[in-house]
């Protein structure tokens, strides 16, 4: 066993059960990859400016003032602190503390950990952890603190229970009983060679322990290309091991289905379509399974180069599945192309055109008689095309011949379900993944790098462009009334709208409001998120009385989501208020107004995609995004970002900014923390790319990695086991 699967218990009996459940921090390399978060230098103060309400933190600052206020009337007393930057200041209260008086005199520096509060309006933290810095002449002073003389101060990321100090004195015990000769570097030696990379060992101990910033940077250089690596070396071996896999090609047949729908489609394919379907075309005609990522633009056309791919498999003789993450969205799917292929879509029936096929939808709320309808078509392969939601994956649905999957906004289904809908095939099918959040092209080499990726980057002819605007409704109030007005203009030429809020406002949904509302950030006194019950409500008995405004939101019966949108597709409903369950996929050509409601409340792909649903159509669109928020807060900033472009690209980067990219192989997908720690999806790109390069390479040449057995166990450790099988699953 490596020193790295070490249990911290052995080594740290005393401080090893805080670090396992504040941390979750169990072995030796555990505790080593969990890296500093930053690095102070040795008399150098924290900004205490920037610091965040509730946030933990451990800031490093000057004592200016300490004093000790006795309680009136009762026993105790609180010392209060107030230190300082030079510039800002914080306040440290401790409670029936006194004798920290003698410890805490002004003019001394040191490290401060806790809660960031507010009293008073004043930011503070309360019965903080602490760690003064030593003096040669104050023999008092703790001396842990002396450790830190001469050299960067690492501050780790950290809890309440487990200040960032401690960390650092975990890491020292750890690091000096280190037995480095008994662990295995997982890079080869001529590779680093290559790239100029210090050894594993020395990695480690300059990362947690730099002299200087020279050792920092050397220190996270080595370990970021160790992450890249590893992670690329998974992923070549899955594309080597896709590329094994036996699978029926499915190559496009003259003068059949797919001819006889293109025939009938009243606009040309812009060139990026015929692009991509060109690459689709010769992925299906290959031995191997496909496994190519589709990203699309909002309008961009993705669902017909799907739809062109499934007519291609018909007609080769298999069948096609499209997995949709809701309801809504599989019929509205289903009734598109249903639309678009016409009599084609009605194969086998009555009138049906000659090449034509069934196209069937199979939800989970469909009655018994439709769905044993559904489920005969699809198992005697009358249907060549079937359209579902999770119902898909059931073990009562049985394929003819399933010979492609299209995945439709890939990132709502976990690896379980595309898996059990891919297992359904005697031989591995075809893979489509689709998506309409475009994603950087560092994010698809790390998140997507076993699927090939095509892009669809141009609109269709016809499609209208949409103008954004931030609607400040506390500060103009008269600005949302005139967002009204619009509407009301809109409705009056003949369109349609859309209002969406982020809540339904039911009972169940307030029930939720309120276990939100106990849990809600101290100071945190925003009013609850608007609810589209309460809305469509207000609306019909106000500035939009008169207007036919009905509800769309997930906890709808289906039939009744069905009839809803039906009524809308057929410009029967002038407003339609909803949730996001309108985020994707929805097609009205005719709405061409959306107001989003307390639209900080979404993310911005989020206030992307639902933007989408305008202007696709031949009139104009408009995305009205109303906001409470002040201008100067960072909420108002990413509004107006999503306002100032349409670049769905440019928003994705700043939307993965915004959220400090998380763990880009999706936590809710594999269960495990993040395995990116220094490596920066953004940033790196060169990183990424090169280490993509290498680990093909590597691969082709030894794809059991036999030669390099401390490389398969780093795919171990570094990846954990669940996070390998996800990568194994696709």
């Amino acid at each position: 066993m490596s020193p790295l699967d070490e249990p911290l218990k052995k080594l740290l009996p005393s401080g090893a059960k805080q670090l396992a459940e504040g941390l979750d921090l169990h072995t030796v390399g555990d505790l080593l990859h969990h890296f500093p978060r930053r690095y102070n230098e040795r008399g150098e103060l924290t900004s205490l400016d920037s610091l965040e309400v509730d946030e933990h933190v451990t800031v490093v600052a000057r004592i200016e003032k300490c004093t000790l206020i006795p309680f009136r009337g009762r026993k105790g007393d609180r010392l209060e602190v107030v230190v300082t930057d030079g510039r800002g200041r914080l306040s440290l209260t401790f409670f029936n503390q006194r004798w920290r008086e003698k410890d805490l005199r002004p003019g001394r520096s040191g490290m401060f950990a806790g809660k960031v509060g507010v009293f008073n309006r004043t930011r503070q933290l309360t019965n903080p952890d602490y760690e003064l810095f030593g003096d040669a002449d104050d023999p008092d002073a703790p001396k842990a603190a002396d450790r830190f003389a001469g050299r960067l101060i690492p501050v780790y990321p950290a809890t309440a229970k487990v200040p960032s100090w401690r960390l650092a004195l975990a890491v020292d015990v750890v690091l000096d009983q280190m037995k480095w000769d008994e662990v295995p570097d997982p890079v080869p030696a001529t590779l680093l060679a290559e790239r100029g990379l210090i050894p594993l060992h020395q990695a480690l101990e300059q990362i947690h322990r730099p002299r200087n910033h020279a050792e920092r940077l050397a220190a996270q250089a080595r370990l970021k290309w160790d992450e890249a690596f590893v992670l690329q070396v998974a992923l070549a071996r899955r594309r080597a091991d896709d590329s094994a896999r036996p699978a029926v090609a499915r190559a496009p047949r003259a003068g059949a289905l797919l001819d006889a729908f293109d025939a009938k489609l009243p606009f040309t394919l812009t060139d990026g379509q015929q692009r991509v379907c060109a690459e689709i075309f010769a992925d299906l005609a290959t031995e191997h399974p496909m496994h190519r990522l589709l990203q699309g633009e909002v309008g961009s056309g993705k669902t017909l180069v799907a739809l062109r791919a499934m007519l291609a498999v018909v007609d080769a003789g298999g069948q096609a599945a499209m997995l949709a993450p809701t309801e809504v969205l599989a019929q509205q799917h289903h009734r598109s192309i249903v639309e678009m292929m016409g009599e084609l879509a009605e194969g086998g029936m009555l009138g049906g055109a000659e090449h034509g096929t069934k196209v069937t939808l199979l939800t989970g709320s469909m009655g018994v008689p439709a769905r044993r309808q559904a489920l005969l078509d699809l198992v005697s392969g009358e249907a060549g095309i079937v359209i579902g939601t999770h119902a898909l994956i059931e073990d009562k649905v049985q394929f003819l011949d399933l010979g492609l999957v299209v995945v439709d906004e890939q990132h709502r289904f976990g690896v379980e379900q595309r898996d059990a809908l891919r297992a359904k095939a005697e031989r591995p099918p075809h893979l489509l993944v689709m998506t309409a959040t475009p994603i950087p092209r560092t994010v698809a080499m790390t998140v997507f790098g076993d699927l090939e990726t095509s892009v669809l980057d141009q609109l269709p002819a016809g499609r209208s462009p949409i103008s954004s605007h931030v609607v400040p409704a506390l500060e103009r109030p008269n600005f949302l009334s005139r967002a009204w007005e619009r509407i009301r203009e809109e409705v009056g030429k003949g369109h349609q709208a859309y209002v969406v809020t982020p809540r339904i406002g039911d009972e169940e949904d307030e029930k939720a409001l309120k276990k939100a509302a106990k849990e809600t950030k101290e100071g945190d006194d925003r009013r609850p998120p608007l609810a589209v019950l309460d809305v469509a409500e207000e609306l019909r008995g106000g500035p939009l009385a008169g207007l036919r405004v009905e509800v769309l939101h997930g906890r709808m019966a289906p039939d009744a989501k069905d009839e809803v949108m039906r009524a809308f597709s057929a410009g029967e409903v002038d407003v339609l208020v909803a949730t996001t369950v309108i985020e994707v996929g929805v097609n009205v050509p005719n709405a061409t107004v959306m107001v989003i409601m307390d639209a900080d409340r979404f993310g911005v792909s989020q206030l992307h995609q639902l933007r989408g649903r305008v202007g696709r159509g031949s009139a104009p669109g408009l995305c009205l995004l109303v906001t409470d928020m002040p201008a100067a807060s960072g909420a108002r900033q990413r509004l107006d970002a999503v306002a100032e472009t349409l670049d769905g690209f440019e928003l994705s980067r700043i939307d993965l900014e915004q959220r400090r990219e998380g763990d880009v192989l999706g936590q809710a997908q594999s269960g495990v923390r993040s395995s990116l720690r220094v490596l920066s999806v953004l940033e790196d790109e060169d990183i990424i790319a090169a280490a993509r390069t290498e680990a093909t390479s590597l691969v082709a040449a030894d794809p059991e990695l036999t030669e390099h057995p401390a490389l398969r166990s780093a795919l171990d450790s570094l990846l954990g086991a669940e996070r390998a099988e996800y990568l194994e699953k696709g």
